[in-house]
């Protein structure tokens, strides 16, 4: 007969063997997007993407996409703080 284990440890495990912790993270950071960037930038954001480590954010602002394109690595840091690892390698603004 097998123990007991805790349904946190089990969908963990579930998680590991399927391979589902970055589309997991990928869904989180979408979900979450305007709390690690604020209002306003989310406001303004038309999509977001992950590939291969790479954060593809499209704009709906020619002025807004300039403003980030000067706090690029401070809101890269954000994200990744956000999950307590790196996750994201490289944000593309569009």
């Amino acid at each position: 007969m097998q123990k007991e284990k805790p349904l946190k440890e089990v969908i963990r495990q579930f998680v590991e063997y399927y391979r589902l912790g970055k589309k997991l993270n990928e869904a989180a950071l979408i979900e979450n997007w305007e709390e690690i960037v604020g209002k306003m930038i989310a406001k303004h954001t038309t999509n977001l993407h992950v590939d291969k480590g790479v954060l593809y954010v499209t704009l709906d602002s020619s002025v807004v996409r300039n403003e980030l394109n000067m706090i690029k690595s401070e809101i890269l840091n954000r994200l990744n703080s956000y999950f307590n690892k790196p996750f994201i390698d490289k944000i593309v603004l569009k």
